[in-house]
């Protein structure tokens, strides 16, 4: 994966980003990644549908764990057009583990551990740490990207509303 030009910290130290950065107006590039039973799973599965791909570095941290909790929440209220994908390299076991113990049923999690799809194409992979950054993307229903943020601090939140206000301005 090439370096790019994205300015991510975590806990104060500078991030070396590598993958393509991905940018508002861009055709979302589709990626596969692992569901729930080992099953691939790819964007293009949800043509049709507004989906807010909620990216972060694993669910073993606070603000990980907070970030799944709120858009959760966020999701039981957004309707069958908005589908909230929470996506990190954690296994697929852990993310079920972490899902049945939390509750959580309105966030389809998907797992880039094995072939960093989306890693590559959305620009979210941290190379010192070997995860991906936190953040969220949103594409509309035809398949372009409308919303992104690359949060600047790791281990800071990301703008749910302004996310969720993009997501609901699209259906």
């Amino acid at each position: 994966m090439k370096k790019n030009s994205v300015n991510v910290t975590f806990k104060g130290n500078p991030m070396t980003m590598l993958g393509n950065a991905i940018k508002v107006g861009q055709k979302a590039p589709d990626f596969s990644a692992f569901g729930g039973t080992l099953n691939k799973v790819s964007l293009s599965d949800y043509a049709g549908k507004v989906v807010v791909v909620s990216v972060f570095p694993s669910l073993d941290t606070g603000v990980c764990a907070t970030q799944n909790k709120t858009f959760n929440q966020m999701a039981a209220k957004l309707g069958d057009d908005i589908v909230i994908l929470g996506l990190s390299k954690d296994l697929p076991f852990a993310q079920n583990r972490f899902c049945g113990a939390e509750g959580i049923d309105n966030v389809i999690t998907l797992s880039d551990y094995r072939d960093l799809g989306f890693s590559e194409n959305y620009g979210f992979f941290m190379d010192e740490l070997g995860l991906l950054a936190r953040g969220v993307v949103v594409v509309d229903k035809e398949g372009t990207v409308q919303y992104v943020e690359y949060v600047p601090e790791g281990t800071n939140e990301p703008n749910y509303m302004a996310a969720l206000d993009a997501a609901k301005g699209l259906v």
